[in-house]
């Protein structure tokens, strides 16, 4: 193409795209109040008369997506027809709702992804833009059929988008989908799917997309119970958490493995031994020895005082009710009823039987019930009573069972628990106790007490609000004959008018499902899967009884000595063999150079895991420096200082405390244009998965990446540019 011709393509597809802006920004859209108070804090013009109840939170994100970039490219049909595909779909209502832009998700908009060369799927062009906010600044065409053309994918955009300074969270891949990552986005698979890849193959992305693409072509199973996205730390989540937005989904919930129990959010990890211990499905028998632990015999008799006599609490009588309320098959706290009704009976029958030796015969059929009777009264209102059974049938939340098992040697021995589990801070929770407080609530019952004070609460407030409402009605109202007028208070009542709407609940989705253990989700998403315990999936699939899941990781990434090991082991129990995998194989982030040498400490500790192979290279080597430790601090300094003046993200990551750097850990599923690690030795050295965080550590940068060491360099890093002069390690990738 000329340029002159060039020129007049840009021109008209810069007019074409302002019109899809004018379009979807002159379109009556009405949002809530709340809404719209956000959306004028982001900058948008809305007047009053476009602001009204009842609207989806979907069109706040509708709106935001105009302002990344609605349209991202064009298909050319071998027909002649032509179409534009974007992040929405949008219809010309003006026209027979004729499709102003296709859906990247719409079947219709497959070919964008997948047509080739020599499998061009009826398309004669494909055409991707590059843009900057709401400005088509270039784009790049593919033509089907020429013979230039054969074998070929028009890698501009993707090189472009790779090659591009990172910014403040994760972004959408819409326009660079790949075909690899757009047949496991579209797959039709409605139970479990493991997508598994090395760093950088974009795995997070094709999960989020995945999900777009569920609540697009099942919207209404979907959307009605959400989506559960759970990621390994609340960076990591703050990183993913505009994506889905940005593609014009509001239905998920994103939550950590140590936030998936109401009323608690922990990100602290125990000792490996003790993950493991408490990561084993073995804790289960030491959960349920726990609880029957907690069910005793009284050592010696109570007694228990009656206006007339005392009867005595033993074993015997203790044991035979708890045979009684164990058999029930009712749970810990279900069946204390049971317990207490038991003793007191019993009790009862000692009580008559010393109050009326010697003159109330056994087979009286008067007075004997109506003493019973009396006596079974005067017991059910004991306290004396009611302390004795709460000691040996105690009333247990899930904390205090795991606190008191925890804090005691003498439990821990009776539950048949390892030692290792004792500590003395017992109620400082962390990730590996949140599966052992959700199970212990299938052991106790769930208790209501919380969700009965929070209903109370709301309902007061709605009281208080129809109160405010009638006073403001009656007030307007006001005039000379008001006293021989009906007033509102005269046939309704505030407690009347707040009832009315008892069954709104206006909290939306997220808030809804995080206060409700039993909510279960139409879909769970799970990152960095290869962490996650034994335990971890009990509470997972609990959560989603369809098992409808996307599960991504990299067992060469494992960290957790509780995590897994193989995907059939962790999964095969729930679904037997009906999950399916799939493998990414190009790393997206990761130029070669880097990847090189992530590659050698990757062979050192799985041999046979093929590491991912790299799109692209940057033309700049890795380098390795050797310091004082005197020095070290000045030089992590001097890579911050650097690298606050460029465009784009950096990070310092180094062992566990190290000031002024992240560990290996943290950096889970993040990238960074620039990446300076720190001490690998020391790295290496944290525990049995030093290698994997090493190699997490290596593979986070997208640019540059540097290591910086006071001792010696690791082996597997002799390969690194290590001269004296430390290179100019600020150039940027091309």
């Amino acid at each position: 193409m000329s340029n002159q011709g060039y020129d007049e393509e840009l021109r008209s597809e810069r007019q074409y795209v302002a019109s899809l802006y004018g379009r979807l920004d002159t379109e009556r859209v009405r949002v809530s109040e709340a809404y719209a108070g956000a959306l004028r804090g982001e900058g948008f013009a809305l007047s009053d008369r476009e602001v009204s109840a009842g609207t989806k939170a979907r069109e706040m994100a509708r709106l935001k997506i105009a302002d990344e970039g609605l349209c991202f490219g064009r298909l050319d049909a071998l027909s002649g027809d032509r179409s534009y595909v974007g992040r929405i779909g949008l219809f010309d209502e003006e026209n027979d709702y004729e499709p102003l832009v296709l859906d990247w998700r719409a079947p219709a908009s497959r070919a964008f992804y997948c047509a080739t060369g020599a499998s061009p799927e009826g398309m004669a062009r494909r055409r991707q833009f590059r843009t900057l906010g709401r400005d088509v600044l270039d784009f790049t065409d593919e033509v089907f059929g020429r013979p230039e053309s054969a074998g070929e994918r028009g890698d501009a955009a993707l090189l472009a988008a790779v090659n591009a300074p990172r910014g403040e969270g994760m972004r959408d891949i819409v326009a660079t989908i790949q075909a690899e990552q757009d047949e496991i986005i579209r797959l039709d698979h409605a139970g479990v799917l493991v997508v598994e890849g090395g760093p950088g193959t974009g795995k997070t992305a094709v999960a989020l997309h995945r999900v777009a693409y569920l609540l697009y072509t099942k919207r209404e199973r979907m959307e009605r119970r959400g989506v559960l996205v759970i990621g390994p730390s609340s960076g990591f989540l703050d990183h993913i958490g505009r994506v889905l937005p940005s593609l014009g989904e509001t239905s998920a919930v994103f939550a950590t493995p140590g936030g998936l129990v109401a009323g608690l959010s922990t990100e602290r990890e125990d000792a490996p031994r003790v993950q493991r211990l408490k990561g084993s499905l073995a804790i289960l028998d030491v959960l349920a020895a726990a609880v029957t632990d907690r069910q005793e015999l009284p050592a010696a008799p109570e007694p228990i005082e009656l206006d007339d006599v005392t009867v005595p609490l033993d074993a015997e009588v203790a044991a035979a009710a708890r045979e009684v309320a164990r058999d029930s098959g009712l749970l810990h706290n279900e069946a204390k009823a049971v317990f207490g009704r038991e003793v007191i009976a019993a009790l009862a029958e000692r009580a008559v039987d010393r109050i009326g030796a010697g003159w109330l015969p056994e087979d009286d059929e008067h007075t004997r019930p109506e003493m019973l009777k009396n006596a079974r009264r005067d017991l059910e209102a004991s306290e004396e009573l009611s302390a004795v059974l709460e000691r040996l049938w105690p009333t247990l939340t899930p904390q205090r069972l795991l606190a008191d098992l925890y804090a005691s040697p003498e439990r821990l021995r009776a539950a048949g628990a390892d030692p290792a589990l004792f500590r003395a801070d017992a109620d400082a929770w962390t990730v590996s106790d949140v599966p052992l407080l959700d199970e212990a609530v299938e052991l106790l019952g769930h208790d209501r007490t919380a969700e009965r004070r929070e209903a109370e609460r709301r309902r007061l407030a709605r009281k208080e609000y129809a109160e405010r409402v009638l006073e403001i009605v009656e007030v307007e109202d006001d005039h000379d004959d008001y006293e021989f007028a009906l007033r509102p208070t005269d046939v309704l009542m505030a407690e009347e008018l707040a009832d009315r709407f008892a069954e709104r609940d206006e909290r939306d989705l997220a808030e809804r499902a995080a206060a409700d253990r039993e909510w279960t989700y139409g879909h769970v998403v799970v990152d960095e899967a290869q962490e996650l315990s034994e335990m971890d999936w009990r509470v997972l699939m609990r959560r989603c009884p369809s098992r409808s899941f996307t599960v991504v990781g990299d067992l060469a990434q494992r960290r957790s000595p509780s995590g897994a090991r193989s995907w059939d082991a962790m999964l095969s129990r729930y679904v037997a063999d009906r999950w399916v995998y799939r493998k990414l194989t190009v790393n997206y982030r990761t130029p070669a150079e880097i990847m090189a040498v992530a590659a050698s400490v990757l062979a050192s500790f799985a041999p046979d895991v093929v590491p991912p192979e790299s799109v692209r290279a940057c033309g700049v080597r890795p380098w390795a420096r050797r310091l004082s430790e005197v020095d070290m601090e000045d030089a992590v300094a001097e890579f911050v200082r650097a690298e606050s003046g460029r465009e784009g993200t950096s990070v310092v990551i180094g062992p566990p405390g190290m000031p002024g750097a992240i560990a290996p850990s943290a950096a889970k599923g993040l990238e960074y244009d620039a990446v300076l690690v720190v001490e690998p030795e020391r790295i290496l050295a944290d525990g049995p998965s030093g290698e994997a965080e090493l190699y997490v550590a290596l593979t986070r940068a997208t640019q540059r990446l540097g290591v910086l060491y006071s001792g010696r360099l690791p082996k597997v890093l002799r390969g690194l540019d290590s001269g004296r002069r430390t290179p100019d390690v600020y150039l940027r990738c091309v």
